[in-house]
């Protein structure tokens, strides 16, 4: 599997950098600090990862979704 290239979405004013880890998975920086671990869970649900043990916190997090969703964008484009 190749890497991919990280790359930045805007949402609103923040910038948002986005680096591919493994598959469907995504740390983000926030304003140039890292910021969240991203997993894809389902087709427009997003999770948060858990800092410390890397494990999908369940819980509706509206940015998270946000940055799937244009995450999902970039990918497609």
């Amino acid at each position: 599997m190749e890497m991919k290239e990280p790359f930045d979405i805007e949402i609103g004013e923040i910038v948002y950098s986005v680096f591919p880890d493994e598959e469907d998975t995504y740390t983000i920086f926030k304003e140039g600090k890292e910021y969240v671990q991203i997993i894809k869970d389902t087709g427009t649900n997003w999770l948060k990862l858990h800092p410390e043990t890397g494990l999908p916190l369940f819980g509706m997090d509206e940015e998270v979704n946000l940055i799937g969703a244009e995450i999902t964008k970039e990918l497609e484009s």
